[in-house]
């Protein structure tokens, strides 16, 4: 089989993955598409990513870009989205995920939409169950978490609607960059007492995962609160708005305990959702937590306080390191390329 690639269409990043003829990764890339602004984004770095990654014939495509609040409803969005795709790459096989429904041709988008609909989390799944048999797929990315309970060789959701899995847990709407403080926290230990937060949008958990030293600077690519700059003082900066104070109203072993402390409350967070999943003991004891996304360091920790065994993504995946690893950034561009292979 040829080269393929995969494509992720997010709201506020594109993720693409070209495979070989093997099915090995060969690069990877993430960009940023803010994609409330505006389809003329997304043109952009479809261009982009053609550009790094080349030109092939299958394309493989889903997608969660559909929620934009450019789009009246998902089925707009669905149907903008690949008519995108398809004048961007007019001589291309498209294969457009569909979730349970498996791949559609672009003539079906419109009367399968709902199936395609942020459907993106599933393929991950599916690839993540081909490859571990049981566990817990997480992926925390830069806006949301997955979790998918694997149970012999099969993904295992209880919805597949956005309402369904917000309603089982199995959607969080948290992640490590684009997710405002005060979505996190009401109140925080400062200064000896007890404060709530500002409910207003002056800092995101980049900020916080910036101050911790977690966030790899190579994923950080979203916008910050106020448009400034990413440095540790501007981070503390906006997060010492959150308190109703200044940088320099408090030394800098403040702020980062502040962030210290937001970011476990963050992973408590997550890890309630994944002591739920584990509850419906699909599998046993000795299975993996297997992470994927640009907050899957989350996971790793979350791992060792729960005494859980942790699979990264990047190593279900074949390919070159930085290949894998920009893989597991990028798992659901990744799983599609590999599934619409598959299914050929």
């Amino acid at each position: 089989m040829a080269d393929s690639i995969g494509w992720d269409l997010g709201g506020a990043h594109l993720k693409a993955v070209r495979l070989d003829e093997a099915g090995r990764v060969i690069n990877a890339v993430q960009l940023p598409c803010p994609l409330w602004q505006g389809l003329t984004y997304l043109g952009q770095a479809i261009d982009a990513a053609v550009a790094s990654l080349g030109d092939c014939r299958v394309h493989a495509v889903t997608m969660t870009g559909e929620l934009a609040d450019i789009f009246p409803d998902r089925r707009q969005g669905v149907t903008q989205l690949v008519e995108t795709m398809q004048r961007r790459l007019p001589v291309a096989e498209l294969k457009i995920f569909a979730g349970m429904c498996g791949f559609v041709e672009v003539g079906q988008a419109q009367q399968r939409a709902a199936d395609i609909a942020s459907a993106n989390w599933l393929a991950s799944a599916q690839y993540a169950a081909s490859r571990c048999g049981n566990g817990l797929f997480v992926d925390i990315g830069s806006t949301t978490t997955d979790l998918v309970p694997l149970h012999e060789g099969v993904a295992q959701p209880r919805g597949f609607s956005d309402a369904e899995r917000l309603t089982s847990e199995e959607l969080v709407y948290t992640g490590v960059i684009r997710t405002p403080v005060m979505a996190v926290a009401q109140r925080v230990p400062f200064g000896g007492h007890w404060q709530r937060l500002a409910a207003e949008h002056f800092a995101t958990m980049a900020d916080v995962h910036r101050l911790t030293g977690n966030l790899d600077p190579a994923h950080d690519m979203a916008a910050t609160a106020d448009g400034a700059g990413k440095s540790l003082d501007e981070s503390a900066r906006r997060l010492a708005r959150m308190v109703g104070r200044d940088i320099d109203d408090a030394p800098m072993d403040q702020w980062f305990g502040l962030a210290r402390f937001l970011a476990d409350v963050q992973l408590r967070d997550i890890g309630c959702a994944v002591e739920h999943a584990w509850s419906r003991r699909l599998g046993n004891d000795a299975a993996p937590l297997i992470g994927a996304g640009v907050g899957r360091f989350m996971l790793r920790e979350l791992a060792r306080r729960t005494n859980r065994p942790f699979t990264d993504f990047s190593d279900l995946v074949e390919g070159t390191g930085d290949g894998k690893a920009w893989a597991a950034v990028c798992a659901p561009a990744f799983a599609v390329a590999w599934l619409a292979r598959k299914q050929a």
